[in-house]
């Protein structure tokens, strides 16, 4: 299967950070990534991270996996905030 816009990129951390870098550099648009707690993290440690969107769920749960468990220290800035009528919060960091 052919995705539209889309690159497989392979190859050790250093060799796939550098393609990533090759590939912002080449876009008019953004490179967007959903879902992986381990990529954000990866991209944060790298320094590829242009801005961090995240969906916060007015929800407590006992257990689950935390996005930066285990991260070093990134500091954001918040750019945008808004609140979904269901009271999710849609909030948009971008690095400090």
């Amino acid at each position: 299967m052919t995705w539209q816009n889309s690159h497989l990129i392979s190859g050790d951390s250093d060799q796939v950070a550098a393609r990533l870098r090759e590939l912002k550099e080449q876009s008019d648009g953004e490179i967007a990534m959903s879902g992986s707690a381990t990529t954000v993290r990866w991209l944060l440690a790298n320094g590829l991270l242009d801005e961090l969107r995240l969906l916060v769920h007015p929800i407590v749960v006992g257990h689950g996996h935390g996005l930066f468990e285990d991260t070093p220290t990134h500091p954001l800035r918040l750019v945008s905030h808004d609140a979904l009528k269901s009271g999710v919060l849609n909030l948009t960091y971008a690095p400090a």
